[in-house]
């Protein structure tokens, strides 16, 4: 803590005051607990909590409260997550483009604060999810852990095996949504793992490609900077072909969610045996990362489109 603070207080003398006031505080807030990040693990753990009510025959009327509970507790974990994340990397992030004005970098919110505002927002997470299930409330400490602990203070900085370390944690929030409908977890909840697992390699790589070399000034070693783009290239693509039998295990949501899972996965692998007859392997690599939003995007909420019945009964 000492040494991050030092290093805080050495670079904010290099900052004018326009720099350290340029921003408000809902944007400060925004970039500290990392919104996309939040918003796009509620989309998942939105799809858990709606099909383990479709398999479990539950009313989502009759559980209004819980998925309040769970929806709240399992954004507050995360933001407790990215909080703390952003704390601990406060001597890197002025290094790269897209977290130098992190308002732990810039200075508009002190480190001590959000120290206290990372552990506050984990705390009253678990809570919540606590008045759901005790599944729930563990799952999400596990994926805060995962997540603070095992990627952000150990593996981040050590190993180019950090993305699939940080991918344990990115893939259980629909675990959490459905364990807090039902504890007992159905075969559908761990292919909903195993999609968000899976996805976010090809997801992060693509990204760490195309922020290579702000990767490399910073130290970390993701698996551009020490192996070159032609190794993450292919790594990308077995990922990508991984997702291929998923949608299969998933059969009872019916023939048009498996053949639109089907082409999205087709389409996407395709893209990526198309980077090895790329020349430009940074445009290449922006396409995999829209793709792979998108995907993400398509796929959870088509889970939901197909299972809904009106009137959430």
């Amino acid at each position: 803590m000492n040494k991050a603070e030092t290093t805080t207080s050495q670079m904010m003398g290099k900052l004018t005051a326009t720099e350290k006031t340029d921003t408000t505080f809902f944007d400060d807030l925004k970039s500290l607990v990392k919104m996309g990040i939040v918003n796009s693990n509620l989309i998942t753990a939105f799809a858990g909590f709606w099909l383990a009510l479709h398999f479990t025959g539950s009313s989502f009327m009759e559980n209004w409260g819980i998925f309040l509970l769970t929806m709240a507790g399992t954004a507050l974990v995360i933001a407790g997550g990215c909080i703390l994340n952003n704390w601990y990397d406060v001597d890197i992030d002025p290094v790269m483009t897209r977290t130098k004005n992190r308002p732990t970098v810039t200075g508009n919110i002190p480190l001590n604060q959000v120290l206290a505002l990372g552990i506050a927002s984990t705390a009253a997470g678990i809570i919540m999810l606590l008045f759901t299930t005790l599944e729930a409330a563990v799952l999400g400490f596990l994926g805060w852990f995962i997540y603070v602990v095992l990627y952000t203070m150990w593996s981040k900085r050590r190993y180019t095996l950090n993305t699939v370390v940080g991918s344990f944690s990115g893939a259980i929030p629909p675990l959490i949504g459905w364990a807090a409908v039902d504890p007992e977890l159905h075969m559908a909840a761990i292919v909903l793992f195993l999609i968000m697992f899976i996805w976010q390699t090809p997801h992060f790589l693509a990204l760490a490609m195309k922020k290579c070399k702000e990767y490399k000034a910073a130290g970390i070693p993701m698996l551009p900077v020490v192996h070159g783009f032609a190794f993450t290239k292919r790594q990308m693509v077995v990922y990508t072909a991984c997702l291929l039998p998923l949608p299969f295990y998933l059969a009872s949501l019916g023939t048009t969610f498996i053949v639109i899972a089907t082409l999205l996965n087709v389409g996407w692998l395709a893209l990526g045996i198309g980077g090895f007859f790329m020349k430009n392997d940074l445009k290449w690599a922006n396409l995999m990362f829209i793709y792979s939003l998108n995907y993400l995007t398509i796929i959870f909420l088509l889970m939901v489109i197909v299972t809904f019945e009106f009137p959430f009964s």
